[in-house]
């Protein structure tokens, strides 16, 4: 598969991939390749369905790009296991929509390997994809004025944890008393993007 590449400049140009999974698998892809010496590269920024490459030879991340492979591509980032009290006002409504009880809700959450495919919003907030289509929820219809630090919600089909406190539409299944955001901390984000997290219930 040869990985579609729009030049944005003579040294920047952005992948187009499929999914948030395959943005994350292909920024760690080319975050091995940078350690290996195989690619020379300012910043690697992965989106939703997109690969930033900024500060880069075009012609040879074309050539590079050539050798991914996105169906046999793994995840290689570190493992993060975050503690959640799943005390959230929302997880009962969350059960409901997937048609089981809260504790298998939350058995659900915490069988799935999450990929940090990104952040924004704010610093510290991952993007976290993996749960599968069907457990997607909608956001709420009126969004909270206060979200409380810690929060733990999904939308969609991505899960996220407030770092701190916002106004916020996602589904509040839980808490989590982790520091998602510490300046002092390298790399400052916990979950920095292709970082793989588990849920673990406490």
């Amino acid at each position: 598969m040869r990985v579609p590449l729009r030049p944005y400049g003579k040294r920047a140009a952005l992948a187009d991939v499929e999914s948030a999974m395959q943005a994350a698998a292909l920024a760690d892809w080319a975050r091995a390749a940078v350690r290996a010496g195989r690619l020379e590269v300012e910043d690697i920024v992965p989106a939703a369905r997109t690969v930033l490459f900024d500060g880069v030879d075009l012609r040879g991340l074309d050539e590079l790009l050539a050798g991914w492979e996105p169906r046999s591509a793994a995840m290689t980032g570190a493992l993060v296991e975050v503690p959640v009290r799943f005390d959230g006002p929302d997880l009962a409504d969350v059960a409901e929509r997937w048609g089981v009880a809260a504790d298998e809700a939350v058995g659900r959450l915490t069988s799935v390997e999450l990929t940090s495919a990104f952040c924004g919003f704010a610093p510290g907030f991952a993007y976290l994809a993996g749960l599968p289509e069907e457990l997607a929820v909608p956001r709420l219809t009126s969004p909270r004025e206060r979200v409380a630090p810690g929060s733990v919600g999904l939308a969609g089909s991505w899960c996220g944890i407030y770092p701190s406190a916002s106004p916020g539409g996602w589904r509040i299944v839980g808490h989590t008393d982790a520091v998602l955001w510490d300046v002092d901390r390298e790399p400052p984000a916990l979950l920095a993007p292709g970082t793989r997290v588990v849920l673990r219930a406490c």
